[in-house]
């Protein structure tokens, strides 16, 4: 009896190992039913790439604002040895121009005694001399920048002109420039010397 017993229950303990070998090869070895979750939660990496938006918006501007002033510079620099190149001469120039003054001075004398009926042609021989100097300073001078201002018959500019006398205004538009005791000079279009002037006013009655 117990060996009939035996054999009955083998085949139901044979069938529920097979049946739990098949159901172990279909499904294969149990895998978790959820992901594990990533430390930082969804509204903290939002916070952080908000920040690091902000601190690239930061660094760009700083960026930008260190180009800018770098440009500044240089543009400063350059427009600093530009003047230094056209201006260096500037106390040289003052010099020459008090050289020239006495030039045209002794140009006017000579020409003054150099008449055209004078027999002494050593005098005219001078004056011509001085007169091919003067205008060859005078080139010199306008090839560097330099100029001679031509101020009579203009307005009066204090930037240009320092007022020694008041003309009567005979012919001429009161505030205007007369007469000039003292050329003046520019640089580059930067006044060196002021013109000394004689400015037109109305006449008193």
């Amino acid at each position: 009896f117990v060996p009939s017993l035996y054999f009955r229950g083998s085949p139901c303990a044979f069938s529920t190992a097979a049946q739990q070998r098949s159901t172990g090869d279909e499904c294969g070895p149990e895998e978790p039913s959820e992901e594990p979750k990533h430390p930082l939660s969804d509204c903290a990496l939002e916070h952080k790439a908000i920040k690091l938006e902000e601190q690239v918006r930061d660094l760009t501007e700083r960026y930008r604002k260190a180009l800018a002033d770098s440009e500044n510079v240089r543009r400063r620099t350059q427009k600093f040895v530009e003047d230094a190149k056209l201006f260096g001469i500037q106390s040289f120039c003052r010099d020459l121009v008090e050289v020239a003054d006495i030039l045209e001075k002794t140009t006017e004398s000579a020409a003054g005694q150099a008449e055209p009926s004078d027999p002494n042609p050593t005098l005219k021989k001078i004056y011509e001399g001085l007169s091919l100097i003067e205008a060859k300073l005078q080139s010199v001078f306008a090839k560097h920048g330099l100029q001679k201002m031509n101020p009579v018959g203009g307005r009066y500019d204090p930037y240009d002109h320092e007022i020694i006398c008041h003309v009567p205004a005979e012919g001429m538009q009161p505030g205007t420039v007369a007469l000039v005791t003292q050329d003046g000079y520019k640089l580059h279009g930067r006044t060196i010397r002021h013109a000394l002037v004689g400015v037109a006013v109305e006449a008193q009655e």
